[in-house]
């Protein structure tokens, strides 16, 4: 008995000690474990610390799309660009003009003027590309393509124009100290990142060379632009000829200063835009945005939206512009009823039974960048949000998209329209047979009315004959079916 105790005593120590030796082990490298996890975690920060570091002084040197393409692949490629618009400025005498201030003097005075020229290259999207002394180049186009820059540039050109201005009143009493001189050209260019231990963004080719001339064979005050230029924004600004230059390879150009905005664009002084330069600014940009949707939707919609498709946007989008001249619309609501029917479908990229929020919600997303205010994304929300059946317009703007959406009814194409919008609707579990779904049509239409006189006079004889169809094809179904 005793030595049977003994025994067990002996097992539950040998035991006990295996179990202690491997807790300890366990604990030994548990603490291991934990203290590399700390130093991994402490690294680790480190780590994105430093990436964030050097992200931000990428973007700070370099494009934002640049900067990405770097850090992702490790390289940028070298680009063509078919239309940028180059700007050089350079500020005349600033030799003769050291001699005369004080350097501390000189320095403030460029910093602010070169700062403010910064703010307004930032605020029409053009790219600054550097400066060197007192010279300053920015272009516009560039790393994002669009059709606007030449108006963008000669509009900022014309805006430092008046920053120079301005600081000769504050600073010199009125005294033409600093002089500006700018030349401006359009056309293709290469862009890439040079340098290895300093990256630098540039730009290379004949349009930033005909530039640089167009500013050092211009005049002091002055804006020189090439004809390049001249033919996309005469429209938008004050030009008189000045002559022709003979260029390496191209011949002579014909050369324009700029002088200013045109009266109806001009808002204190010829040097600073009004509200319906803005405007029409957006409506040419949005020749931009309405490519940006419609290749989205193009290759993005789901194939059974046989309605909801690209086409049915495209027939709103041509529609609004239709009823809203009828209308006597402004420039600026034909601008918000063109953006809004760009959109008012594009939430089917991400839900069906949602579209109408999913759109409202990329509105806000996309169209900061494309240079619409807070207020105009608003309004835009809003005629979005009043395509949602049923439609319950509560101005002009409301009425106007609620026609547009709904033209179908009273076009000659209703039959194959409708059919398209029964397989999508019956596809996503909306409508049962083809006999409900023209019971619920025939209710619609008898619902239905068009709110502006536009659509009224277009549509509304055609709606009633189409909905007369629909009643007698019913009716045939049903004497069939009875006989």
């Amino acid at each position: 008995m005793a030595f049977s105790v003994l025994y067990l005593l002996i097992i539950f120590t040998v035991a006990t000690s295996v179990l202690l030796l491997i807790l300890s082990i366990r604990y030994y490298y548990a603490r291991r474990i934990h203290n590399f996890s700390e130093k991994l975690f402490i690294k680790t920060e480190e780590l994105l610390r430093e990436k964030s570091k050097t992200e931000n002084l990428l973007s700070r040197v370099l494009p934002r799309q640049t900067a990405k393409e770097l850090i992702t692949q490790g390289r940028v490629d070298s680009k063509k660009f078919q239309m940028v618009t180059v700007l050089f400025a350079d500020i005349q005498g600033f030799t003769k003009i050291t001699d005369e201030i004080n350097a501390d003097i000189l320095i403030d005075q460029l910093d602010k003027l070169f700062y403010e020229f910064d703010s307004i290259v930032e605020r029409y999207g053009i790219e600054k590309i550097k400066t060197i002394g007192d010279a300053y180049m920015c272009a516009g186009g560039i790393p994002k393509e669009n059709l606007t820059n030449p108006i963008e540039v000669v509009a900022a050109a014309v805006e430092m124009m008046g920053c120079m201005k301005r600081i000769n009143e504050q600073h010199n009493n009125g005294k033409e100290i600093w002089e500006l001189r700018i030349g401006i050209d359009t056309g293709p260019v290469i862009s890439g990142v040079v340098g290895r231990n300093k990256l630098t963004y540039d730009i290379w080719g004949s349009t930033v060379n005909v530039a640089s001339r167009m500013e050092s064979t211009g005049e002091a005050g002055k804006i020189n632009i090439s004809e390049n230029t001249f033919l996309i924004v005469r429209d938008f600004f004050e030009c008189r000829f000045r002559g022709k230059i003979p260029i390496k390879n191209k011949g002579d150009i014909n050369m324009y200063f700029v002088e200013g905005f045109k009266p109806q664009f001009s808002g204190e002084n010829l040097f600073s835009p009004n509200h319906d330069f803005i405007v029409e600014l957006q409506l040419v940009r949005l020749s931009d945005l309405e490519e940006f949707v419609l290749e989205k939707l193009e290759k993005g919609l789901p194939e059974n939206l046989y309605y909801h498709n690209l086409k049915h946007t495209v027939d709103v989008y041509t529609q609004v512009e239709i009823i809203g001249r009828s209308e006597n619309v402004s420039r600026e609501e034909m601008l918000l009823l063109r953006t809004a029917a760009l959109f008012h479908d594009m939430g089917h990229l991400i839900d069906y039974a949602t579209h109408e929020e999913m759109g409202v919600k990329m509105a806000h997303e996309i169209l900061p960048s494309y240079g619409y205010t807070a207020e105009q994304i608003a309004q835009i929300s809003g005629l979005i949000m009043v395509t949602k059946l049923p439609p319950q317009p509560k101005n002009l703007l409301e009425e106007i998209i609620c026609d547009a959406d709904l033209d179908y009814l009273g076009r000659s194409d209703f039959i194959p329209v409708s059919n398209a919008l029964y397989k999508e609707l019956h596809e996503h579990g909306m409508v049962g047979s083809l006999h409900d779904w023209n019971a619920l049509q025939i209710q619609f239409i008898q619902n239905h009315q068009y709110f502006t006189k536009t659509a009224r006079r277009l549509r509304n004889v055609n709606k009633d004959v189409q909905l007369q169809n629909i009643k007698r094809w019913m009716d045939e179904l049903e004497n069939n079916a009875y006989l």
